[in-house]
């Protein structure tokens, strides 16, 4: 009986399955490699807290999307420099007295005001969900913001920018009307009081802010150009600046909850919501639409 030709035969198989177990190794190690890759690109949603931040020219809607993100995020503290600055106000502190006059002459308050301000008000906060309106508006307000966050563990992880057209935010000037202890905002072409002239809660009486003029106005917003084209810049080299933009509040807030929720994930979202043009949320004052 001639051995050699099954020899060669089991030779061959034997060497066909070396190969093919190195094929397999291969595979098994990339897909190994490509699994580790994957998960470390793929965000612990749950474990990073919501560290927002609102920017906007004045009336680009701030505390519309403010009210809106609360509404249907899980959001443990938000933080407006405008509410605060207008409890000062309200109270007659020094603080509220350089507010008032400042916001009569399209000025704003000054950067040490506003930093100890807003410390204050984030304290305790580290483990939460919050959101900043108004503040920063300064590179030098961002970077005491930045080094107060740091020294508590607690750095900014979004920064959202609203881009409303000139001509959208100069009609809604126009058409503003505040009840001024709560902050709401009515608007006569999209949400106008029920009862004109009186605030649909309390049923006090509406004002019309000194500054809501064209005069006044194209002066705050070439101030803010001025201002937020150096933070803009500032916030894109950290690489947490993103910019939703659209005419109406409708249009903007979907790009929001959209970004939120391929950042942070699922988990803080309350309840989905369908965006029309009947939303419920009244336009509250945004803060630099309050003290600039």
């Amino acid at each position: 009986m001639h051995l050699k030709p099954f020899q060669t035969l089991i030779r061959r198989n034997v060497q066909q399955a070396s190969s093919l177990n190195r094929h397999l190794i291969v595979i098994s190690n990339r897909g190994f490699h490509e699994s580790a890759a994957a998960k470390r690109a793929t965000p612990t949603h749950d474990s990073v807290p919501m560290r927002l931040l609102l920017l906007g020219s004045p009336g680009s809607g701030k505390g519309t999307q403010s009210a809106r993100i609360q509404k249907n995020f899980n959001m443990g503290a938000a933080i407006s420099s405008g509410d605060i600055l207008r409890q000062n106000v309200a109270r007659g502190t020094k603080i509220g007295k350089i507010a008032a006059e400042q916001m009569e002459r399209g000025a704003f308050v000054s950067d040490d005001i506003m930093i100890e301000l807003i410390k204050n008000e984030l304290n305790g906060l580290e483990q939460q969900n919050w959101l900043l309106d108004g503040f920063p508006r300064t590179n030098k307000q961002a970077m005491a913001l930045d080094e107060n966050l740091f020294l508590t563990g607690q750095p900014l992880n979004l920064v959202i920018n609203l881009h409303v057209p000139e001509d959208v935010i100069l009609k809604r000037i126009m058409d503003r009307w505040v009840h001024v202890p709560s902050g709401r905002v009515y608007n006569l072409s999209y949400n106008p009081p029920k009862r004109a002239g009186y605030d649909d809660i309390t049923g006090e009486k509406l004002t019309k802010r000194p500054d809501d003029n064209p005069e006044t106005f194209k002066i705050r917003l070439q101030k803010h150009h001025t201002l937020v084209e150096p933070l803009l810049n500032y916030y894109s080299k950290h690489g947490i600046l993103v910019t939703c933009a659209g005419r109406t509040s409708d249009e903007i807030y979907p790009q929001i909850e959209s970004e939120l929720i391929r950042r942070f994930g699922l988990s803080n979202l309350i309840r989905s919501v369908t965006i029309n043009n009947q939303d419920d949320t009244k336009d509250t004052i945004s803060s630099d639409e309050f003290i600039s």
